[in-house]
């Protein structure tokens, strides 16, 4: 004789049964947006990649933050008595300048990286006002009373033999001995903030085609530069620098500038040129064994280096650039396939 379930519970279990009946059945007969679909994503976590970042002196693509110091203009001696230069192969960017007599100085611009040692310094010139970028410390051994009254009014801080980091070495000869030691130095130097692009840059492919030109040779008097194209850069087949020290140029950009009269004589008795870099000229920037032609503009001295082309702008390829300021009148260019 079976027992009987109270009527309750038979009421209970009934209704137990017909609810598992209705929530069984395979996974194929789940409604489409039922709780066990995976959620979307919100527009809100969702997280876009970083923007790229630039050098601001070479235009290559920045891992990482930029550095705390500013860019570090180092003026260097260019004649046979500086050999061997120290301190070139590190830099980011290099601007060749006419000083008296028809010879050059180097400015030196260092920001991805600084050198232990940088050398041998030299003097500042009023040119250097257009040449070295807002925000910028320059390191030299000085300048004549003239040219510091400027360089001080155009508000470019310096740094000089009896500052911290730069030193007499005692195996050369005055005035070609100072040095300094720029990794010290741009541990106390702080950036306000992160300098603009020195110069338009862009890529290869954005080149005109120009012509066939696997040498150059710049000439300001009693001094010239000779580059020769190899293995895919330039090299400065003239150099004073320490071998395996020599700047590695992606590209040599020449503008043809005005120059002037700074007003005053070296120790020797010869004027001081002063190049007028604002205004405009024509360019010819050297790249990947070809030149094209162009005209720079610059306004004012602290205003931006813009390129063209009868087409339009021209921007330079990422890289490492060595920049000759060579005068319109009295200097030269010549190359050669």
């Amino acid at each position: 004789m079976r027992h009987r379930l109270p009527t309750a519970v038979a009421a209970f279990v009934a209704a137990s049964l017909l609810l598992a009946g209705c929530g069984g059945g395979d996974d194929e007969d789940t409604p489409s947006g039922s709780s066990s679909a995976p959620a979307e994503p919100t527009a809100s976590e969702t997280t876009e990649p970083p923007e790229p970042t630039y050098w601001p002196l070479t235009g290559l693509e920045r891992t990482g933050k930029a550095p705390e110091h500013p860019v570090i203009v180092t003026k260097v001696d260019n004649t046979s008595s500086s050999a061997p230069q120290v301190g070139l192969g590190a830099a980011d960017l290099v601007v060749e300048e006419l000083v008296e007599g028809g010879y050059t100085r180097l400015a030196a611009f260092y920001y991805s990286q600084v050198p232990a040692s940088i050398g041998p310094v030299r003097s500042m010139r009023a040119s250097d006002i257009g040449i070295v970028p807002q925000g910028a410390t320059v390191v030299t051994s000085g300048a004549a009373p003239v040219t510091i009254n400027r360089i001080n009014g155009a508000g470019i801080p310096w740094i000089t033999e009896g500052d911290a980091g730069v030193y007499r070495e005692n195996t050369r000869s005055a005035p070609y001995n100072l040095f300094a030691r720029l990794g010290e130095i741009s541990k106390r130097l702080d950036a306000e903030e992160e300098p603009p692009p020195y110069l338009p840059w862009g890529t290869e492919a954005d080149l005109p085609q120009g012509v066939k030109a696997r040498t150059l040779t710049a000439d300001f008097g009693a001094h010239s530069t000779s580059w020769q194209f190899q293995d895919g850069g330039y090299v400065n087949t003239d150099s004073y620098a320490a071998a395996g020290d020599q700047f590695p140029a992606d590209s040599v950009l020449v503008l043809r500038v005005k120059v002037g009269d700074a007003g005053y004589t070296d120790p020797a008795g010869y004027p001081v040129p002063e190049t007028k870099f604002e205004g405009k000229g024509a360019a010819l920037l050297f790249h990947g064994g070809r030149v094209v032609r162009g005209t720079w503009s610059k306004d004012g001295l602290h205003g931006d280096i813009e390129l063209s082309t009868k087409s339009g702008e021209l921007t330079v390829p990422a890289g490492r650039v060595w920049v000759e300021l060579v005068p319109a009148v009295n200097g030269d260019v010549t190359f050669a396939k």
